[in-house]
């Protein structure tokens, strides 16, 4: 690694290099050192959120009566690959107009007359004060709010890379709701649903719940996210951290609740402050030794709740955000196929933390990470030479 790091004429590129079965560490460049870690922080949301909720979890949307009669409210339980219909961007997701007949059977003959959509599961502000002021516009990120559908998107079909988001997703999504009940969409409001009785209700009752549907399992969840680092899911995402532990689903709650299961877990909570559950702030800080123990815990036999996030991972030269990298041009075309890693990149940022299997057949967790890269083009072929040289060593 040392001739591939002098090459890269990167300043302050921090390194972490562990054998997975034995936790040894292999190689270490600052790797105590706090770097911003961009999408990477993703790695730090799938733990917490699998050892929390575990992954088989699924999140619910749910109608409720209101107070009023006909009046509806739709509920969100922080869902961010809700649908409208079948046509949407996550693959098996929950699909409102499945709620709506649901609602429309529970409603009997009573004809609904209004939609009320209640997103205050989430509280304080919609975006983190950390993100890039391009943020909101640029379509990698979107208000934060416990409704919405296809992850804030105005087109559902643009379910990879950046799309254009509605600026009110729940809103938005009991818009969509409303047409499916046949009230006119124009009359949504936002409020909060009645609180349920404290025996069961009668049918239509205020709070008697009319219908539910269910997100897929967690670990696909954080497929998604890892898969195609998808922002939007790995906000709602730590915010189920935050349910989770008790503590307000907010941006606050939310890395708070992250960083203390960290802490649970026997990792050094010294290295870990965090700001947000995608990496987008840039004032979230991880070590790349922190990154690399993450890995090294996902393969874990003890950590059976974690093991689907080895396969969660892009995969060099074939799947989510690394199927474009690792070619030829690259230099780093032996680690096809064989590199398994997230990526991270803002403007002046870049990171790459993953698992490869030596020629030998040792399995290593790895972390490479800089935060003041002139150009991220050119530094990132150089973090895939060095993961493929990770593969192509002996370490004996």
């Amino acid at each position: 690694l040392d001739p591939l790091i002098a090459a890269s004429g990167v300043k302050g590129m921090n390194l972490s290099v562990l054998d997975v079965a034995t936790g040894q560490s292999l190689y270490d460049r600052g790797g105590d050192v706090p770097n911003v870690p961009a999408s990477t922080t993703k790695l730090a949301t799938a733990v917490a959120v699998l050892s929390t909720r575990g992954p088989g979890f699924r999140i619910p949307t749910r109608a409720v009566a209101g107070n009023a009669p006909g009046e509806v409210v739709l509920v969100g339980g922080g869902d961010p690959t809700l649908a409208v219909g079948a046509t949407g961007s996550y693959p098996g997701a929950a699909r409102l107009d499945q709620l709506a007949q649901q609602t429309r059977r529970a409603l009997g003959g009573q004809t609904p007359t209004k939609v009320t959509v209640d997103a205050s599961l989430f509280t304080g502000p919609r975006y983190e004060p950390g993100w890039d002021p391009g943020t909101p516009t640029e379509g990698y990120g979107a208000a934060v709010t416990a409704l919405m559908t296809d992850g804030a998107r105005v087109d559902p079909r643009q379910a990879t890379g950046p799309a254009q988001r509605v600026s009110e997703p729940d809103l938005a999504a009991g818009r969509s709701f409303a047409r499916l009940l046949g009230v006119p969409p124009t009359t949504v409001t936002q409020g909060t649903a009645p609180a349920p009785a404290a025996s069961p209700a009668a049918a239509g009752a205020p709070g008697a719940e009319l219908g539910r549907v269910e997100s897929p399992p967690m670990l696909r969840l954080v497929e998604f996210m890892l898969g195609e680092s998808d922002n939007v899911v790995a906000e709602l995402l730590a915010r189920q951290v935050a349910l989770a532990r008790n503590q307000p689903a907010s941006f606050t709650g939310a890395a708070a609740a992250v960083d203390g299961v960290l802490a649970d877990l026997g990792l050094d909570a010294g290295q870990s402050a965090l700001a947000d559950g995608s990496g987008l702030s840039r004032s979230n800080r991880i070590t790349a030794d922190l990154l690399a123990k993450l890995l090294a815990l996902a393969a874990d036999p003890g950590h059976p709740e974690l093991a689907g996030i080895a396969a969660a991972l892009p995969v060099a030269a074939w799947s989510g955000t690394l199927r474009d990298r690792y070619g030829t041009a690259a230099g780093g075309s032996s680690a096809a196929g064989v590199v398994r890693a997230k990526t991270g990149t803002l403007s002046g940022v870049h990171s790459l933390a993953g698992m490869v299997t030596t020629a030998d057949g040792r399995l290593l967790a790895f972390a490479i990470m800089a935060d003041d890269v002139p150009s991220t083009l050119d530094v990132r072929p150089r973090m895939d030479r060095m993961a493929a040289a990770l593969g192509a060593c002996g370490c004996r």
